[in-house]
């Protein structure tokens, strides 16, 4: 079936909206700092040596890419014979997360897993692009209390999640769905240099 363009105005419109938010996206990440995203690396590579564990937290948007980065943590680096990265993206377990909510608060439903589960040679992964989400927040109270390691990605570096996190990753985009693209790359990013660094270790 052929589909004609009756409106070429507004097919020119919307080709000018999505060039400017690529364009903003691209804008981003070529101004991402990459020794931070290197030293997010440099940390979880620590988590692994010692068998700790890498916990993601997140809302929204950010919850699917704390699954994401789960699933690329633990597969994207995975390399046969050797020792796999533990990560649990704690925006999995809906009825846990909602028992939660429902029995105290819903800015409990990170910290109090976080509270089972924590030991000092873990590391939180905060996801938030505004940096002031409640519950994210808390988890990393309870990291910091714990003496385990945050690490932020954020995007805006006035947040309180950027201030209070061990390292932070900052992608500078006005939009949240553009710095939630750039929270992806730089997941992506991390996983492959993760694998290369445990790679190395074979060797």
């Amino acid at each position: 079936m052929i589909v004609r363009d009756d409106h070429a105005g507004s097919g020119t419109a919307q080709l000018a909206v999505i060039d400017e938010y690529v364009s903003a996206v691209a804008h981003a990440l070529g101004q991402l700092s990459r020794r931070q995203v290197s030293d997010v690396v440099d940390a979880l590579f620590t988590c692994w040596q010692h068998a700790g564990c890498i916990y993601v937290v997140g809302n929204g948007g950010s919850a699917a890419t704390a699954s994401h980065m789960m699933n690329d943590l633990i597969r994207g680096t995975w390399l046969e014979g050797m020792r796999s990265i533990r990560a649990i993206a704690l925006t999995d377990n809906v009825p846990l997360m909602t028992a939660i909510s429902n029995d105290t608060q819903y800015d409990r439903i990170f910290s109090d897993l976080l509270e089972a589960l924590l030991q000092p040679d873990d590391v939180v992964v905060a996801i938030s692009t505004s940096g002031n989400s409640p519950n994210v927040l808390r988890a990393v109270a309870v990291a910091q209390r714990r003496k385990a390691r945050v690490i932020a990605l954020c995007g805006n570096e006035a947040s309180p999640l950027w201030t209070q996190a061990d390292i932070a990753v900052t992608v500078p985009a006005d939009l949240v769905g553009q710095q939630e693209d750039g929270h992806m790359v730089v997941n992506h990013a991390v996983a492959i240099a993760l694998r290369r660094r445990i790679e190395l270790e074979r060797e």
